[in-house]
């Protein structure tokens, strides 16, 4: 008797498509609901309440960046939903030669995650710093070693640990 292995291979599913868009005002709920995402996973593996998050405000702040031009980024989807993004700024210093872009934000939905979409995403980004001359981009992980994951992705991404802690002074 011979098996039919095609019984295995559902015939009713069709692939995924994931592609990825320039951030815009049409993106800012999707974005708004996964910086929430974000920041919350973040404060529950450190155990530390470390971010204030208000889904209104956040959506407001990130529409005024946009507009305003100072904020850039790239938003991922499966099919219509948004499973991702990453965000972008212009910083200067004199350790990096003058114009070079920081990352904030990089995010990819548990679901959906090892599947190379933040590669995909950082393509993005590395594309549109390289096509403004910027100098390099700049990212800082969350807590270690709770994120060592997180730091693995970005070194096997070509980023190379340069030292130091993020530090914040609230005002």
């Amino acid at each position: 008797m011979n098996f039919d292995v095609s019984r295995l291979k559902p015939t009713n599913l069709v692939p995924s498509v994931i592609s990825v868009h320039p951030l815009s005002p049409d993106y800012v709920q999707p974005v708004t609901l996964m910086v929430g995402e974000l920041l919350h996973e973040i404060m529950r593996v450190i155990d530390v309440p470390a971010f204030d998050f208000d889904h209104d405000s956040t959506a407001k702040r990130l529409s005024a960046f946009i507009d305003d031009g100072i904020y850039d980024g790239f938003v991922a989807f499966d099919d219509a939903k948004a499973i991702g993004f990453a965000t972008v700024y212009q910083s200067h210093s004199l350790y990096g030669n003058g114009a070079y872009g920081t990352i904030p934000e990089l995010f990819v939905r548990p679901s959906h995650r090892s599947r190379g979409i933040g590669k995909q995403l950082l393509a993005a980004l590395a594309g549109n710093a390289a096509g403004r001359g910027w100098t390099m981009l700049e990212v800082t992980t969350p807590p270690l070693p709770s994120f060592d994951r997180t730091l693995s992705f970005y070194e096997r991404s070509g980023f190379e640990i340069t030292g130091g802690r993020k530090l914040k002074l609230k005002l």
